[in-house]
């Protein structure tokens, strides 16, 4: 299984190393990643396989959430099927 993950915020150092310390820490693996800073202005997709999670992936969802609260970011991480199905309709 794979995860979807935003990230959009003012730019600030160490966004990248945040949000992969947190999918470290929680067994999800980067497949691919790509990001653009426009003017201030950071934004990222991640692809992260899931399978090896060692929490729920809704409290995975939360912890990146809580991460982008701190930094005065906004993350959402989706289930790579729910994104596939939004983009079908």
């Amino acid at each position: 299984m794979k995860a979807v993950i935003t990230v959009t915020g003012k730019d600030t150092v160490g966004i990248i190393a945040d949000v992969a310390t947190v999918c470290a820490k929680h067994h999800a693996n980067i497949l691919d990643i790509t990001q653009s800073v426009l003017s201030e202005y950071f934004a990222m997709i991640m692809l992260a396989d899931i399978d090896n999670l060692n929490i729920e992936f809704s409290a995975f969802i939360d912890v990146l959430e809580k991460l982008g609260e701190g930094r005065g970011l906004v993350i959402h991480a989706m289930h790579e099927d729910i994104f596939n199905t939004m983009h079908h309709i």
